[in-house]
């Protein structure tokens, strides 16, 4: 039995138009998003065969292929819910976001500041990527991170709240080369509600199992 499945999307593919037209969506979900279900699930299952066998030559090459796979899969699963055709904007304490608003105030100076950061960090992420918002629990601030490929650059033990997708089968479709102008579009469709559900979550979890006592 698969321990990893692909979400259902919570919208039809046409939701996000037209910031992301329809066929990206498609292609993204239940192409990209399922290769890599597909490919932490073979892999958990090689490595139960390297165990079973006590074969290990290919150990370095399968944990590498579990944290690519498995990162793609959780980053994409996030992702999807943190998009909403009725998003965008600033998260405001009248929308009922105010603790992530004011989070965001707090570790970044302003959302103008944060929200240039998270942009450029996205933009310009070489080859592919993800510009995110993290959580870090060690201090209690909000972070921004540039993550190459799934899982290359990443703090130990932040948590994703908001990510943004830098690979180009996110947006080539519709954007060709213009890597720029489509993570200006993708602040026009946020879901702060979701974002600040995260945040809460994250927050809550608290910082308990990192540090030595």
């Amino acid at each position: 039995m698969a321990v990893y499945t692909l979400p259902e999307l919570p919208y039809d593919y046409a939701a996000l138009e037209p910031v992301i037209n329809p066929q990206i969506i498609e292609l993204h979900h239940d192409k990209h998003h399922a290769a890599y279900v597909k490919g932490a699930n073979d892999t958990l299952d090689q490595l139960a065969e390297a165990r079973e066998k006590n074969a290990w030559g290919a150990v370095n090459g399968l944990e590498k292929n579990l944290a690519f796979h498995l990162s793609g899969h959780i980053l994409h699963s996030i992702y999807w819910h943190n998009m909403t055709g009725d998003g965008g904007g600033e998260p405001l304490a009248a929308d009922g976001v105010g603790e992530l608003a004011d989070a965001i105030a707090a570790s970044f100076g302003s959302f103008a500041g944060f929200k240039a950061q998270l942009t450029k960090a996205a933009a310009t992420t070489q080859g592919s990527g993800w510009g995110v918002l993290a959580y870090e629990p060690v201090s209690g601030r909000l972070i921004v991170e540039q993550i190459y490929d799934h899982q290359g650059n990443a703090g130990q033990g932040s948590v994703p709240i908001l990510v943004f997708d830098a690979w180009e089968h996110a947006f080539y479709l519709q954007y060709k080369n213009q890597k720029v102008d489509f993570i200006e579009a993708m602040w026009k469709v946020v879901n702060w509600q979701d974002v600040a559900k995260r945040y809460a979550a994250a927050a809550l979890r608290g910082d308990t199992s990192l540090l030595a006592p």
